[in-house]
């Protein structure tokens, strides 16, 4: 398993360093006051960077960050203190494209909230346990927006109806399996 790289987290923050969505993988984080914490010292400690064009990366708390900046969202990618700076960053491009291409380019906050679902079925088929299953962007999308829904629309088009019906359905077929 040391041959495999881990990812800790991946979070998305907004322009005041506040949770859009957060994945954590490990245990270094017990509790939620710890993963805020940390969210809170690598947000204070990369706000004034300049990580718009390309990733940054930055050591903290003994762990690798590597981050990017667009808009008023922040991506942010975490690994040991031992893992490859280039895999986090291959991590974080993969999953900043993927948003971008979901979002169809409208990559900020709003956006973003909107769309929550797809952006946390996005981290899901990027990483699992902190094992990397893809990086590349538009297959990512592409499952994401097969998930997305039953009957052709995405989650974030459906009524409450449509998604309550949808969410019945799926019970009944695990049901009668």
């Amino acid at each position: 398993m040391e041959s495999c790289p881990l990812i800790k987290n991946i979070l998305l923050l907004d322009s005041e360093g506040k949770r859009v969505a957060v994945k954590y993988y490990s245990d270094d984080w017990p509790t939620l006051a710890s993963k805020l914490a940390f969210e809170k010292s690598v947000f204070t400690k990369t706000q004034k960077t300049n990580a718009r064009t390309e990733a940054e990366i930055g050591m903290f708390d003994s762990f690798i960050v590597v981050y990017k900046f667009i808009s008023d969202l922040h991506f942010y990618v975490t690994g040991g203190d031992d893992a490859n700076e280039l895999i986090l960053a291959t991590v974080l491009q993969g999953f900043f494209d993927a948003v971008a291409l979901l979002l169809r380019s409208n990559v900020e906050k709003r956006t973003a909230l909107e769309n929550l679902d797809l952006i946390l079925l996005c981290l899901d088929e990027i990483v699992d346990g902190g094992i990397i299953l893809d990086t590349e962007a538009s297959l990512i999308a592409g499952r994401v927006e097969t998930h997305g829904g039953d009957g052709g629309a995405p989650f974030s088009e459906q009524t409450i109806s449509q998604a309550l019906a949808s969410a019945r359905e799926h019970l009944t077929r695990s049901l009668l399996k």
